[in-house]
C-alpha cells in the first residue's frame, strides 16, 4: 500500500529514509532543551570560562565579572541539565564541565561562527 502524504511528494525514498532515521519526539524535545539552556549567554560565558579549568563559585564570578549569587543560579541550571558537574574538596564545590561532549559542542558551534 502506498502512503499518503499532506503534500505532493518528489522523492517517497527519501522521505521515509528521513523519517526512519528521524529520533523520536522525546528526544527531539531534550535536544530542544539543550539548546535553550545553552542559548543564554551568561551560561554560556560561565561555559566557556569552565573550558580552561575548573573553578569555585567565587572565581567564576571573578572570571565572568558576576556576582557569585547570579553565577551559583546559573551553576544549578547548568548542573540541573548536566552541562557542568561539581566535587567537594573541604568547604569549596568546584564545578567542570559535564564531559567532553559539552566543550566538542562548544568548540564546533564556535568555530562556525567565527567562519
Amino acid at each position: 500500500m502506498e502512503k499518503t502524504y499532506l503534500y505532493e511528494t518528489n522523492d517517497a525514498d527519501l522521505i521515509a529514509k528521513a523519517q526512519k532515521e528521524m529520533p523520536d519526539l522525546q528526544a527531539i524535545e531534550s535536544l530542544a532543551d539543550f539548546y535553550k539552556v545553552m542559548g543564554d549567554a551568561t551560561r554560556l560565558k560561565l561555559l566557556m570560562a569552565l573550558e580552561t579549568s575548573e573553578f569555585c563559585a567565587s572565581d567564576l564570578a571573578n572570571v565572568s565579572n558576576m556576582t557569585r549569587s547570579a553565577v551559583s543560579h546559573q551553576l544549578k541550571i547548568l548542573k540541573n541539565n548536566k552541562l557542568v558537574k561539581s566535587r567537594k574538596e573541604g568547604k569549596t564545590v568546584y564545578y567542570s564541565l559535564d564531559d567532553e561532549h559539552i566543550h566538542s559542542v562548544l568548540k564546533v558551534a564556535l568555530e562556525h561562527i567565527l567562519e
